[in-house]
């Protein structure tokens, strides 16, 4: 799941950033409205989280961009404006949720759940494929009962699979949803993901589709 994050004070957008990412997010950040519009044309996210604050537009009118050019991207307004009616000023010009300033890490991120699954990403908190069960909230997969110990990133591509079940994932869009702009990703990074997992999965649960990617078959 990939995340914009325009957020120009340096803490909160590191506090977040961080959270985020532990989370199994992925995350990509700006500092200002008009390189969120940029990056909102260019490269649409899954989710944006929006301060209103921005010192070079205002939040509104990123709003408004990001209706036109990213339908698709869910918006969580992130803000110190927290009357009434600036909350129901956001939410009527279309932004998804709106949470204010202060707030408790936990809440932001129940939120951002509740937007993936909205994308239709997640249906539940729980994903099954045959004996194979993630479960989203504690980023956690078990095999017939017993744990499964996968890395952060492993986690991740298993669930990108998982949730498009019969459906093939490029190399390029599994990249694009473990890591963010300027991360460097190594030539063979998915294939070495897909190796690890394919040693704690039973055989033929993932297959490959030479020069073209990867997929789970339907049960």
């Amino acid at each position: 799941m990939r995340i914009l994050l325009a957020e120009d004070d340096p803490l909160i957008a590191d506090g977040v950033t961080v959270a985020l990412k532990q989370s199994g997010f992925v995350v990509n950040r700006v500092a200002g409205g008009r390189l969120a519009c940029a990056s909102l044309q260019a490269e649409p996210p899954d989710i944006l989280v929006l301060d209103l604050g921005l010192p070079d537009m205002d939040g509104m009118d990123v709003l408004r961009f990001a209706k036109r050019h990213a339908p698709q991207t869910q918006v969580l307004i992130l803000t110190a404006r927290d009357s009434v009616d600036a909350k129901v000023h956001g939410l009527d010009h279309g932004a998804d949720d709106y949470l204010t300033k202060p707030f408790a890490r936990d809440e932001l991120l129940a939120r951002l759940r509740v937007l993936e699954r909205r994308l239709g990403n997640a249906a539940t908190a729980t994903i099954a494929v045959g004996a194979l069960r993630l479960d989203t909230r504690q980023q956690e997969a078990t095999l017939d009962g017993a744990p499964l110990a996968l890395s952060r990133r492993e986690y991740m591509v298993l669930k990108a699979l998982v949730e498009n079940v019969g459906a093939i994932q490029t190399r390029e869009a599994l990249e694009s949803r473990l890591y963010g702009w300027g991360e460097e990703v190594a030539s063979n990074a998915i294939e070495v993901h897909i190796h690890h997992l394919r040693r704690k999965l039973p055989a033929g649960f993932i297959k490959t589709l030479r020069g073209i990617g990867y997929m789970v078959p339907r049960p």
